[in-house]
């Protein structure tokens, strides 16, 4: 196994402090390499809780160039055989999967048999080359902390109809499972409280990254890809250009320096090469110079790359789509299952099918909290959608109520022999636990006749919906029973590897009365997500005012 090095901060040479001003709009660094810009003041990387006050100018820059490295993957291209080359494979890289120790299990099959498919597409500051220390600057950040400063899942639908894409903002706050790095066998420990998401990769690998994203959302991921700083230019080189739109002139550069450099006139240019980069870094002059400013030209760029893989006549050209072709592969490091040019040639034919207009490219909704985000409750409504395999776009096909699923291969027990925990997980980010409602559920099933159930007051977990879950398949219809007597339905009945028995949890949709009433689920994508739809193309970036010229 082997995995590129990458690497953490990247400092400016002789940079002064910013001033205080840059409060939304933070410090970027010179030689045209923007500061990694989070959406906040500082970036140490520290955990919650820093005192409020004046922080040092931020010093880390973000290249977000997993945005290319996805379009290539997401489009593919009709002359796609020159990637069997067997020579391209020895460019791929590959690292192991997950190195968390929990799991998430995969999606039940739709009618047909299909299930979606879950890619992790990760960006690192990697300076582990000369053309990457060239591109990202800072000589001396060689053997720092990796950290995964862009992470976006990409998410295909079990019909191959749509395709959803959730962008987390690299600072947010959240828990770090313990992973164990695959070269030496280091453990690292699972964070204490919230830290920054990206300093996951400094971890083990990409496995942690996929183990923390697994451990926040509940979303099963199938693969991931990692890229490196060279893919950008090379590979928007080989398109021909990407077309991109500002609503004013802008320059990005202020007059300490700070800034990644890009200079373009109001109206759409196609920008490829250094200019490329420089559209992908920029943070100072668009909108309110935050990282989620940088993060919806990100999207734009990608929609647009997309459609021009799909439409430029150029990469017929044997030359350059071979070109593209070294570009692409060597720029990537994957997991086991993406370790050849067959298998991502494969999964480029499943993505490409997707038309743009059922692209729909998302931010994770979130709100400060000091100098960081953290998700909001619509988060993880959004997390819900993809988990449920809906949507985005809000144009699926009306589905048909749930047909009653196949009997289960052991049959239940008597209902007073099934065992049941039952537990107390009514807790929400706004609201607190509601009081005995292990005690008066167990009451109920005590009642029907499940004289073996008990409430668990031990553990105080937090779950939307009241869910049943089970630990193997010769316990299934036990859970579905339980589940029937209290007239919950049977899509929350869930297999799951962390219960020991049947296990009932009580969720925050029945925090009070005896009588379960199954929610109306909202599949709408919450507005907070700025949704960007693949198709639209008349999108333009808002230049801030200070950095605009004449």
């Amino acid at each position: 196994m082997t995995r590129s090095s990458v690497q953490g901060e990247d400092t400016d040479e002789g940079a002064a402090a910013a001033p205080e001003r840059e409060e939304a709009v933070r410090g970027d660094g010179d030689n045209g390499v923007e500061d990694t810009g989070s959406n906040t003041k500082d970036d140490s990387g520290s955990t919650e809780g820093e005192p409020e006050g004046p922080r040092p100018r931020r010093r880390r820059r973000v290249l977000r160039w997993t945005a290319v490295v996805l379009a290539v993957v997401l489009a593919g291209t009709a002359g796609a055989g020159y990637l069997y080359y067997e020579h391209l494979n020895d460019n791929i890289k590959q690292d192991v999967l997950n190195l968390g120790d929990s799991k998430v299990a995969a999606p039940t099959p739709n009618a047909a048999g299909q299930t979606p498919l879950n890619i992790l597409v990760i960006g690192s500051d990697a300076r582990d080359s000369e053309e990457n220390q060239q591109l990202g600057g800072a000589r001396e950040t060689f053997g720092s902390t990796p950290l995964a400063d862009v992470q976006m899942l990409v998410h295909l639908s079990a019909d191959r109809s749509n395709m959803s894409v959730v962008s987390m903002p690299r600072d947010t706050l959240l828990e770090i499972p313990k992973c164990t790095d695959p070269d030496d066998g280091k453990v690292h420990p699972a964070s204490e409280g919230r830290v920054m998401t990206n300093q996951s990769l400094g971890h083990g690998g990409p496995g942690c990254t996929v183990a923390t994203w697994q451990e926040l959302t509940g979303i099963h991921i199938d693969h991931f890809v990692m890229v490196d700083f060279a893919g950008v230019v090379s590979m928007a080189d080989a398109v021909g250009g990407v077309p991109v739109c500002v609503d004013a002139n802008i320059h990005s550069r202020d007059a300490g320096g700070h800034g990644s450099g890009l200079k373009l006139a109001k109206g759409t240019h196609p920008v490829k090469g250094k200019q490329a980069l420089q559209w992908l870094r920029t943070r100072y002059g668009f909108e309110d110079g935050s990282d989620l400013a940088r993060a919806k030209a990100q999207h734009m760029y990608l929609n647009s790359m997309v459609r021009v893989l799909r439409e430029n006549a150029t990469l017929s050209s044997p030359n350059k789509l071979r070109r593209l072709a070294e570009e692409a592969t060597a720029a990537l490091t994957v997991d086991p299952g993406l370790d050849s040019v067959k298998k991502l040639y494969d999964l480029s034919n499943e993505l490409r099918a997707v038309k743009p207009e059922r692209i729909t490219m998302t931010t994770m909704p979130n709100r400060y909290v000091g100098a960081r985000v953290e998700p909001t409750e619509d988060a993880e409504q959004l997390f819900r959608l993809v988990r449920e395999d809906i949507a985005l776009d809000g144009k699926d096909a009306k589905k048909k109520p749930d047909a009653e699923p196949e009997p289960p291969a052991d049959p239940a027990a008597s209902d007073d022999e099934i065992a049941v925990q039952v537990r107390n997980g009514t807790r929400t980010d706004d609201l607190g636990t509601a009081p005995g409602r292990a005690n008066t559920v167990t009451g109920l099933l005590v009642d029907r006749g499940f004289t073996k159930a008990v409430a668990d007051p031990s553990v105080l977990p937090s779950e939307d919906r009241t869910v049943v879950r089970y630990p193997s398949a010769d316990l299934e219809g036990d859970a579905r029973r339980v589940a029937k007597s209290l007239g919950i339905p049977a899509s929350s009945v869930k297999r799951s590897t962390d219960v020991s028995g049947v296990t009932l949890v009580v969720g925050a949709d029945w925090r009070e009365g005896t009588a379960y009433k199954v929610p109306e689920s909202d599949d709408s994508t919450p507005e907070s997500a700025e949704a960007l739809n693949g198709a639209d193309d008349s999108a333009c970036m808002h230049v801030n005012p200070a950095f605009t010229w004449s």
